[in-house]
């Protein structure tokens, strides 16, 4: 708790702020699922914060992440109108967490790529629920006090979202198995090789393109084992020529930037279980790879495939 003296003066003010910052994108990004409006949320808190009356706030820590949850679930509303005419299949921003691979909560749950997908099919409340619960650890009476509802209709809430996830993703393979996975992955797709690509798969493997509209992909998410891989296979003789292969850790899994000369091409991240690779998500729109190449903690080592 951050009592209200402290909060007083505009530099106190900055210094309550900047300490709960990463808290605060933490938050926002894991709602919304992309940098810039993670931003720009986080912006907005500070200019609520600085225009506020501090002296009459009890809690500093407790009014930001308030007012950036309020905030998160506002935008969702307008961000799903707008990614209902997103052209091809929509993927969350990726962020580099090789520094930071909680970023900014207590645990690294609700960050994972394909978690995030499936917030998206969360309600607001649900989907922050579930944040706050899952990644900060908030007790269901702080939740409710953060949404304006009932300690009862918090734990629904959280409830809900956790049933809603489990029914929807097979229990993660742990980081060993998932960098595995995802080097057999790149080794058989960059030799098209059919049956190779189809033992890494589970039968319902599906395969996520995010072009935005801007650069060549698959406009429709691809499904099942045979049609993943032949798909995969089919771009083998021209998509590798040339590129350069670099493992990168984000949003806490392993993942791999493919780049040719001074231009990212994608970056590739799945989801898979002990029974195989579930999801394949391929982000390739330039604008979700500019953060990546900014993030300054980009590896000089190039990934070896198996």
């Amino acid at each position: 708790m951050q009592p209200f003296e402290d909060a007083g003066t505009l530099d106190q003010a900055v210094s309550v702020f900047l300490s709960v910052r990463p808290r605060l994108f933490g938050i926002a990004y894991r709602m919304l699922g992309t940098i810039a409006e993670a931003e720009d949320i986080v912006q907005d808190a500070w200019l609520r914060w600085q225009s506020t009356d501090r002296t009459a706030v009890q809690d500093a820590t407790a009014f930001l992440i308030t007012t950036t949850t309020r905030l998160a679930i506002n935008l969702t509303q307008s961000a799903h109108t707008r990614r209902e005419t997103y052209i091809g299949p929509w993927l969350p921003e990726p962020v580099d967490t090789s520094s930071d691979p909680t970023l900014g909560a207590e645990r690294g749950e609700a960050l994972e790529l394909a978690v995030l997908l499936l917030l998206e099919k969360l309600t607001p409340n649900e989907r922050a629920a579930y944040v706050l619960r899952e990644a900060f650890d908030y007790s269901y009476s702080e939740i409710a006090n953060i949404l304006q509802s009932t300690e009862a209709n918090a734990r629904q809430l959280v409830t809900r979202a956790r049933k809603h996830i489990a029914d929807e993703r097979r229990s993660p393979a742990n980081a060993a198995e998932q960098q595995r996975l995802l080097a057999a992955l790149i080794s058989a797709a960059q030799k098209g090789d059919l049956a190779e690509l189809e033992q890494l798969f589970v039968a319902d493997v599906v395969s996520y393109s995010d072009g935005g509209g801007v650069v060549t992909a698959a406009r429709i998410p691809v499904l099942g084992r045979a049609r993943v891989a032949k798909f995969i296979s089919s771009f083998a003789s021209h998509f590798w020529t040339g590129v350069t292969l670099t493992s990168m850790e984000t949003n806490g899994q392993p993942s791999v930037l493919i780049s040719r000369g001074d231009t990212l091409i994608a970056l590739v991240s799945i989801d898979a279980s002990e029974r195989g690779i579930g999801q394949i998500m391929w982000i390739m729109n330039p604008a979700k790879l500019v953060a990546i190449s900014k993030s300054g903690s980009r590896p000089s080592t190039s990934f070896s495939a198996v």
